[in-house]
């Protein structure tokens, strides 16, 4: 029995492709070798897909099988409604004229201005010269090379030249694209940029894209991402979801506990929000293709990182205690295990100066915490710790929504906490955001106990 599709992203439209155990081999006799081993694949209209893998995993061959440029050998390959097993050159070149291609060559006739190498990836739809024109001038203007219609390739740069071939595959209005390592030959920005005005290109015309790339600074476009080795086909996470644990797992043994936080206690503040900025940028990654929030060590490195910030601000603002918060709405309380006290401290939302933050999004900056009818005085009398001021601040979502509260207490030489305190924190919670929603999810997903009584 064939293996399951991997699917499309869960519409009920017909697929534009559809793959089932196809097998693709080169050479003959003892020579022969397989290069393709019972690809099963789908991709609906609109979808982008990427495709990655080692070089020699066979991804340009499974492209040029969907492209129509070679006829499946085995299985069964439908494209744009159209059998490819065993097709003649009449009805591949019936496919091709529905597909638009992209690579990493550009493949721009030299003789030719950005114009007519449009033009010439016209030649085959039945159109007349006039409307050929037109067409190309349009999609030259769409590429940002309006200006540039008369240049010739020797007079573009590397992503003008890829620009043109963008072009040339978008002016026959293609239903599917299929792009070979566009960004290859680029640097980053050209790169970007590149990849940008295609997505967005593709989005307006509504087509579909298959795009075989190598550059993970891409990947961000892709409606799905599969991976492709030793020429079988998987989901992306599931190829690099063991290598990642195996990645976390060695990285939280060779990382001592605290030295995340004794690392950033000596940094000045800038190099401390670089710091913050690079780590947020390694989790974004992590998290954007596969979900390891469940893993021990995952949570180990995020708690240390977490710790780090939570002490590192208390520092910062020149606090006595930090304690960071995280609100769980589902179950009505706020609760803590990074703090740089021992123990887990909840709070109902709505109670106390820190549940009334979580329940109002709004910063309280208390002056005298006795006087505060919201403060509750009995961790004091247990602990013998004498809480003067506080600074209870909201960390919010891209939405707006109050997802954890940072609590700061008593701040050095019996001063106020003030606005350029708040603006402090915002600046360096701003920078955080990806780690703290993640490590607020985590702890949502803990055991859930009643809450003790508000502090």
């Amino acid at each position: 029995m064939a293996a399951p599709l991997i699917p499309a992203k869960g519409t009920t439209a017909v697929p534009l492709i559809t793959a089932r155990a196809v097998s693709h081999f080169y050479g003959h006799g003892a020579l022969r070798k397989q290069i393709l081993h019972d690809i099963d694949l789908a991709i609906e209209p609109g979808e982008i897909v990427i495709m990655t893998g080692p070089s020699g995993s066979g991804k340009t061959t499974l492209l040029t099988l969907i492209g129509a440029l070679r006829s499946a050998q085995q299985g069964s390959l439908q494209v744009l409604g159209h059998e490819l097993r065993d097709a003649g050159e009449e009805q591949l070149i019936a496919v091709r004229r529905s597909i638009g291609y992209i690579f990493q060559s550009h493949n721009l006739m030299r003789s030719l201005n950005a114009q007519e190498n449009v033009e010439l990836g016209l030649e085959i739809q039945p159109l007349s010269p006039a409307e050929r024109r037109e067409r190309a001038r349009a999609a030259l203007e769409s590429v940002g090379l309006g200006d540039r219609r008369h240049h010739f390739p020797d007079q573009m740069s590397g992503g003008q030249k890829q620009r043109v071939a963008i072009a040339r595959a978008l002016a026959p209005r293609p239903k599917l694209i299929l792009a070979d390592e566009p960004t290859a030959s680029l640097d980053k920005q050209s790169g970007r940029d590149v990849v940008d005005l295609m997505n967005d290109l593709a989005r307006r015309q509504r087509c579909s894209v298959l795009l075989v790339t190598h550059d993970n600074r891409i990947l961000d476009i892709a409606d799905r991402i599969v991976h492709l080795e030793d020429g079988r086909l998987q989901s992306f996470a599931a190829a690099v979801s063991t290598d990642a644990q195996r990645m976390l797992d060695a990285l939280v043994h060779t990382t001592r506990e605290n030295d995340i936080a004794e690392r950033v206690q000596g940094l000045a503040d800038e190099a401390f929000a670089t710091f913050l900025a690079q780590v947020t940028q390694e989790f974004e990654q992590l998290l954007r293709v596969m979900q390891l929030s469940g893993s021990d060590a995952f949570e180990s490195m995020l708690e240390q990182v977490l710790e780090a910030f939570t002490l590192r601000i208390g520092r910062m603002l020149k606090a006595d205690r930090a304690t960071l918060f995280v609100v769980d709405r589902e179950h009505g309380f706020l609760w803590s295990k990074v703090a740089d006290q021992a123990g887990l401290i909840k709070l109902a939302i709505g109670q106390g100066i820190a549940g009334r933050v979580a329940a109002t999004g709004e910063v309280m900056n208390v002056a005298d915490a006795y006087q505060e009818p919201l403060f509750n005085r009995r961790i004091d009398d247990e602990s013998g710790y004498r809480t003067r001021t506080m600074l209870c601040m909201p960390v919010k979502d891209a939405a707006g929504t109050t997802f954890a509260v940072m609590q700061l207490l008593n701040k050095a030489d019996g001063a106020l906490f003030d606005t350029n305190d708040e603006k402090h924190f915002a600046h360096v919670a701003g920078r955080m955001g990806v780690i703290l929603q993640a490590w607020a999810q985590m702890a949502r997903r803990a055991v859930v106990e009643p809450p003790e009584e508000a502090a």
